[in-house]
């Protein structure tokens, strides 16, 4: 029971390992297109730490934070994990919002960021 336990365990984070390098890709894709990068951290965080060009929008300020940002920009956010960017994702794309991604956690996005 233990070892059936454990693969699926390792199936579930290898599944999970290949998403998240989807989202983070497609993440760099689009900002590799002019989509604005947005860290919805707290400030604290950002200033730890964040991908060279983000904007740091925090999660708390998401609903008048984009108050002026045309509601057809393509927009990526991230956090520490992928948690608060969905927040932020399903915030913006409930308030109009066509082309926001979430593109995961800071390190997700450091590790999948193209070398140019």
């Amino acid at each position: 029971m233990k070892i059936k336990a454990g693969l699926c365990l390792l199936l579930a984070m290898a599944s999970f390992n290949s998403v998240a390098s989807e989202r983070s890709d497609k993440a760099w894709e689009l900002v590799d297109h002019g989509a604005l990068l947005i860290d919805v951290r707290t400030p604290n965080e950002f200033n730890q730490g964040h991908v060279k060009g983000a904007a740091n929008l925090p999660l708390n300020t998401v609903n008048t934070a984009f108050a002026d940002i045309d509601k057809n920009t393509p927009i990526v956010v991230y956090c520490r994990s992928g948690n608060r960017s969905g927040q932020a994702m399903s915030y913006l794309q409930q308030e109009g919002f066509t082309q926001v991604h979430n593109g995961g956690g800071l390190g997700e996005m450091l590790s999948s960021q193209p070398t140019k």
